[in-house]
């Protein structure tokens, strides 16, 4: 099945011990489910990934999260996007979430922000769920 991860849900797989978000990336880790990526995506992981705050908040050290982004990384299938669907939701940054959903073919975003992805003035065929949402109706 084709998801698209948001940033929370992989920042929260990196500090938590465990929970619905870790439970999501090791689903993906053992090919259960096909994270979908795009550029904008793949950066904006890199870019909060570095933060100081998450860095001191998660328990492995850099080396050991890299490991880790690059293993999740290799079971992301990458995606161009051609098509901007703008304007769609009142935070620009999660358009890009929207676009790589349709983009992809993906039936589901996997968020911890349902509230602002379900705001967008354009309807798609995709369904926005939290990791324990998604956890629940797609039992691995």
């Amino acid at each position: 099945m084709n998801v698209v991860i948001d940033t929370n849900v992989w920042i929260s797989a990196l500090i938590s011990q465990d929970g619905g978000a870790r439970k999501v990336i090791r689903l993906a880790l053992v090919d259960k489910i096909s994270p979908q990526l795009s550029t904008a995506l793949f950066l904006e992981y890199e870019d909060v990934m570095k933060r100081d705050k998450i860095i001191n908040l998660c328990s492995l050290n850099r080396d050991e999260q890299q490991e880790l982004f690059q293993a999740f990384l290799s079971t992301c299938k990458w995606n161009e996007i051609f098509y901007l669907w703008r304007p769609n939701l009142d935070d620009e940054g999660d358009n890009l979430l929207v676009e790589l959903t349709v983009a992809s073919n993906s039936k589901v975003i996997i968020t911890d922000n349902k509230k602002d992805l379900e705001s967008g003035e354009l309807l798609f065929d995709f369904e926005v769920l939290t990791p324990k949402e998604f956890l629940e109706r797609y039992k691995k």
